[in-house]
């Protein structure tokens, strides 16, 4: 669920996007 918790945070920031493209 590290995934998941890290990409929420990356929301706050305000590029969830360019963070899930490198999770993927």
């Amino acid at each position: 669920m590290a995934n998941y918790f890290f990409t929420s945070e990356s929301v706050s920031e305000g590029h969830p996007d360019k963070m899930c493209d490198q999770i993927s």
